[in-house]
């Protein structure tokens, strides 16, 4: 962490999140990783106790009324755990944006003051069978029927299903509709006619309460609407942002701590005499993981302050997918040179490294690939160029002994 970009309060925060991921038995996680805690309330109610949940919200709610900095401080923090305990923490902060941006206000004390006091569980059904990054091509209908809304569907791959008490979806309600305007957000209480099933076979990120949530004729009334009807768009398009932010975040974390471990090994291991780290083939690799890991530290949390900043919303959704682009993959390069440096040894469950990898994986996938991150950043960096491409600054192109030789320089 770049301490000297920090505030005297901010540090003070970091440590009591470190003081938090410390208390935390090792066993749990072991036994998170093994599925045999399918959802780990706990660790969100020993936050909550802490009062480290939904720090961006207001006091009045049980947030701090903190920034994104903060967040993402926390985020990376609780990351050390593992990808699954800090995606579940930041599910606060993500449904929590929803809440508390578009919700009325009795939908604030209903649902987001008690998540972030950690007596309701909550999770994001987004993703459906037929398409995970098409979001506007989801087939999960909510059609009126007086004072109620009546869901049919499934959602799958939802983090925190296991334990959710209420699921923030989307559904249609304008099928025949403009695709941005055909979606509603609701809150869906979960009642007998909700049906989780849980989803085995995960390669990592196990023990988060990952599920199949099926709507079966579920009757929502119409208060918990989010927003207006139709409206699911302009809400998916701000939940970008947490979403995407928490995820950069969280890459940081499991990445620093692959890397320490990495570290201290090659500093006690051996090898013809001396220290491995003392051969460049490994510490050239500690170099590099480094070197990555500050350089995607250093854009999220410039991404961070952009979150909080009054810019035009469509450079903020460059910024959150760059962030997440960037991080993710930077997890993944800095988990696999430290196992690279860990040797045989690290292939194994004798270090976490192992399990790290695992973890890992899926956040290149989450909240939208990276490939689409490459689609919203250079629809975003093209429109702030402008229709023509202008120059930001001095126009370079005529800085070339042919520049005016226009004969060369064919467009059509």
């Amino acid at each position: 962490m770049f301490d000297f970009l920090l505030t005297k309060e901010q540090v003070e925060l970091r440590e009591e999140v470190r003081d938090f991921t410390k208390s935390i038995d090792r066993q749990y996680l072991l036994d998170m990783d093994a599925e045999k805690i399918q959802f780990p309330k706990e660790i969100l109610v020993e936050a909550a106790k802490r009062n480290l949940l939904g720090l961006r919200f207001p006091k009045e709610y049980g947030g701090r009324g903190l920034g994104w900095v903060e967040e993402c401080i926390a985020v990376e923090e609780v990351a050390t755990l593992g990808i699954p305990p800090a995606c579940l923490y930041s599910l606060v902060s993500i449904v929590g944006e929803c809440l508390n941006e578009f919700g009325t206000e009795e939908q604030k004390r209903k649902y987001l003051k008690p998540i972030i006091e950690g007596k309701l569980f909550c999770a994001e059904a987004l993703t459906e069978p037929r398409g995970g990054s098409d979001f506007f091509g989801a087939t999960t209908i909510a059609k009126k029927s007086g004072d109620n809304y009546i869901l049919q569907g499934q959602k799958r791959f939802i983090v925190g299903a296991e334990g959710a008490d209420f699921f923030m979806a989307y559904a249609k309600t304008n099928p025949d509709g403009p695709l941005r305007e055909s979606l509603s957000c609701f809150l869906v209480d979960r009642n007998e006619d909700v049906m989780v099933k849980h989803i085995y076979g995960l390669m990592g990120a196990r023990g988060g309460g990952t599920g199949r949530v099926l709507f079966r004729n579920t009757k929502v009334p119409s208060e918990n609407l989010v927003g207006k009807e139709n409206d699911g768009g302009k809400i998916f398009y701000r939940m970008m942002v947490p979403e995407r932010l928490t995820s950069a975040a969280g890459a940081l974390g499991e990445a620093r701590a692959s890397l320490e471990i990495a570290t201290r090994y090659s500093t006690r291991r051996k090898a013809f005499g001396m220290p491995i780290k003392n051969f460049q083939a490994v510490s050239f690799k500690i170099a590099e993981s480094v070197t990555e890991l500050d350089a995607a530290r250093a854009l999220v949390y410039a991404t961070a302050k952009a979150a909080d900043s009054e810019i035009p919303h469509g450079t903020k959704r460059r910024m959150v997918s760059e962030s997440k682009k960037f991080a993710t993959e930077m997890s993944w390069n800095v988990v696999n040179q430290a196992m690279q440096v860990l040797g045989g040894i690290g292939y194994t469950n004798v270090f976490p490294v192992e399990r790290a990898l695992r973890d890992c994986r899926l956040i290149m996938i989450w909240t939208g690939t990276n490939e689409i991150m490459n689609l919203i950043i250079q629809h975003e960096f093209y429109k702030e160029m402008g229709p023509e491409a202008k120059s930001l600054g001095r126009n370079t192109e005529f800085d070339a002994p042919e520049a005016f030789n226009e004969e060369e320089k064919i467009y059509e």
